[in-house]
């Protein structure tokens, strides 16, 4: 039993107990009273063991053989001429009549939601196959010994009809065409019916002419306008030639889509079907919690026996004969009709859907039919990858240790020596110049300072004070003194080199130039040092970045890729956010019912029941909201983590969409919960894209 049918039967398993009883006053006389005694009690005691028997398992089996058991009890109080006049015994059989319509309700839903999830999930599958060509090819090839087997048994069988013996020469195809004839060679005839036998349903013609006339060519006066035409009759006769040609070569591929497409649309059919008495029956729910709430034995007997007639009739599919005001209604009668239920009809409805989809080859093919391809070709190609690895094994061996360097040296030079050197600048840093040092600029500084005071004392005659005043703008970049003894030496130019101090105040300017330069590029230096830490997570960030893909990569394949991840992973979700879009989708614009149910309506709402807003869903939009729903209630069992308030509101909702006492409109604020609550949470918005 599913979850949803333990959900929607799990209140009314509670309404089919028993209530005290007491004995009834009713007595007879002599041996009338003690047979009637020894006969309640011992069927009470029967019924007893059933009750009990039935709270443990409501299984088919179990429910049959309750069945059976009730009717050898009537039929040995009929032999006995004995009726139950307890009040205790007739209690005890009306509880277990509930609990036997109780089981087979939830046997009819169960049945028809798993065939109407089976025909779902072909439907899928040979979905998949029709939005793509290569796929629809791939499938031909899959499928291509068993339509040569089918060709096969259809040619060996014809000849053995028509008394003769099988030759190569009747593979010929003018033999061909005399043993299978065809009013038109464009319509399947019995061979090409063996290769795709859905069109004994769906006929398929093609046509190989173009729909533009023939281009009439006529010759004119003018050579210009003959060549035109003649070029463009040639054109016109070549495009429809290559088109015919395409539409040819491709006519096996486009029947193998054709195939896929005619069981898409049977399994949607035969889906909306079963979805649409799944829809039914949930309705009848409130109908037989009515009679199982009753404390009235005969009226519960009653309840239960149109509740049987209203389940008999859904699932056959006919009219409901309304039962006759004042009818009396015996507990061997209900009996007797939840023995056809549970022993005839719903075995019979089962046995029918797996003929009807096994007839239509409905299901998908065998995994070996599937794998045939993978089998067959991957052997060769594996050996042949085997021996060329062998002879290659010397270079194999080579680009391995290269590869394993490279991967060495880029973990140690481009990974751990960046990530010391982090950690090195975190813990202590250094004083060392990265340009220049602090002691190469004092240096250079003082013997600039020296080369101006010694200039200063010969040229000027500076004294101690004058020096050291000097001394203390030499220090701050103040070269005046010096840039006198320049300008007064450029003056006579000449002279100056010869015998005055022209080289010498050029030499201090150079100086000066070197101390300014160093100075400069220590300023560079200090930015560059108090930038250290940045710049050598720059420079580790590339390697972080590889070996961050190359773990994901293969945390990848660990965790199997696509199925699983968090939150049950990419394709889990993206059916999920599918199946919630199906919804809205449903509930917004009921689809129109082509297999409408012969059951009427009106007779479907239980008498005395206010005005509900499920009269707003139609039972097949109902039904498909269930499959869906039962789609969102597995992946919340199976994906999202146990005990976590996400599963928690998340099988709430999905009750929510369960329950048939809400509305349309009801239900579709739950899914604009739904979208608020777990789009971003459950990744909807990638997971579509």
């Amino acid at each position: 039993m599913s979850t949803f049918v333990s959900h929607l039967v799990a209140d009314l398993s509670q309404k089919a107990l028993p209530v005290n009883a007491s004995p009834s006053s009713s007595r007879t006389d002599g041996d009338i009273q003690a047979t009637a005694r020894n006969a309640s009690s011992q069927h009470k005691e029967i019924l007893r063991k059933l009750f009990v028997k039935l709270e443990q398992s409501t299984s088919p089996e179990s429910l049959r053989e309750s069945i059976d058991a009730l009717q050898t009890l009537d039929h040995h109080e009929q032999l006995l001429s004995v009726q139950a006049s307890d009040e205790e015994e007739q209690t005890l059989r009306r509880v277990i009549l509930g609990k036997l319509a109780l089981g087979l309700y939830s046997q009819a839903l169960t049945a028809y939601l798993d065939e109407a999830s089976e025909a779902e999930t072909e439907l899928e599958w040979w979905s998949d196959l029709v939005r793509s060509r290569k796929s629809a090819a791939y499938y031909l090839l899959q499928t291509l010994p068993l339509r040569v087997t089918n060709v096969s048994t259809t040619l060996l069988s014809t000849l053995r009809s028509h008394n003769i013996p099988f030759h190569l020469s009747v593979l010929r195809p003018s033999s061909l065409r005399q043993l299978f004839p065809s009013t038109n060679t464009l319509r399947p005839n019995a061979l090409t019916l063996a290769l795709f036998p859905h069109l004994h349903h769906q006929p398929y013609s093609i046509t190989l002419t173009t729909a533009r006339p023939p281009h009439r060519f006529a010759l004119t006066a003018s050579p210009v306008q003959n060549v035109t035409s003649a070029y463009d009759a040639f054109q016109q006769t070549f495009y429809g030639a290559t088109r015919v040609f395409s539409t040819v070569s491709t006519l096996p591929v486009e029947l193998a889509r054709s195939e896929c497409k005619y069981k898409r649309t049977e399994l949607q059919r035969i889906r909306d079907e079963r979805a649409e008495v799944l829809g039914v029956l949930t309705e009848l729910r409130d109908r037989l919690a009515s009679a199982l709430e009753e404390s009235d034995n005969d009226r519960a007997i009653a309840g239960l026996s149109e509740f049987t007639a209203f389940l008999q009739s859904v699932v056959d599919g006919e009219d409901v004969i309304p039962r006759v005001q004042g009818e009396h209604v015996t507990a061997g009668r209900v009996v007797e009709s939840l023995s056809i239920l549970a022993n005839c009809t719903l075995p019979s409805h089962t046995s029918l859907h797996s003929a009807e989809l096994k007839s239509g080859q409905l299901h998908r093919p065998s995994r070996l039919t599937l794998l045939w391809p993978q089998l067959v070709l991957l052997p060769p190609l594996a050996l042949y990858a085997v021996r060329s690895a062998y002879a290659s094994r010397a270079s194999l061996e080579e680009l391995a240790r290269e590869a394993l360097e490279t991967a060495r040296s880029f973990w140690e030079g481009w990974v751990l020596e960046p990530l010391r050197g982090i950690v090195k600048t975190v813990r202590a840093g250094h004083d060392d110049g990265v340009i220049v040092t602090k002691e190469s600029v004092r240096s250079d500084l003082d013997s600039l300072e020296r080369m101006t005071l010694a200039l200063a004392h010969e040229k000027l005659h500076f004294g101690e004070p004058e020096l050291a005043a000097l001394s203390r703008q030499v220090q701050m970049g103040d070269l005046t003194a010096v840039m006198q003894i320049y300008e007064e030496d450029i003056k006579n130019p000449v002279k100056a080199v010869l015998h005055g101090s022209l080289l010498r105040s050029l030499f201090i300017q150079v100086q000066k130039a070197k101390v300014d330069i160093n100075q400069a590029l220590s300023g560079i230096d200090k930015l560059l040092k108090s930038q250290e830490l940045t710049f050598a997570f720059v420079g580790v960030a590339p390697a972080l970045a590889i070996v961050y893909a190359f773990a994901g990569y293969l945390r990848t394949l660990w965790t199997g890729g696509k199925g699983r991840g968090r939150y049950g992973g990419k394709a889990k979700r993206g059916g999920v956010w599918l199946a919630v879009r199906r919804i809205e989708r449903l509930l917004v614009a009921q689809p129109d019912s082509h297999h409408q149910h012969r059951t009427h309506a009106s007779a479907l709402t239980t008498a005395g029941s206010s005005e509900k807003s499920t009269a707003a869903v139609s039972p097949l939009t109902s039904g498909l909201l269930l499959l869906s729903v039962t789609r969102l209630r597995k992946y919340a069992e199976t994906s999202l983590p146990a005990n976590s308030r996400l599963r928690e509101g998340f099988l709430e909702d999905v009750a929510d969409l369960e329950d048939p006492r809400l509305g349309r409109a009801d239900k579709l604020r739950v899914v604009d919960r739904m979208w608020r609550s777990w789009g971003d949470v459950l990744g909807w918005s990638h997971v579509a894209a």
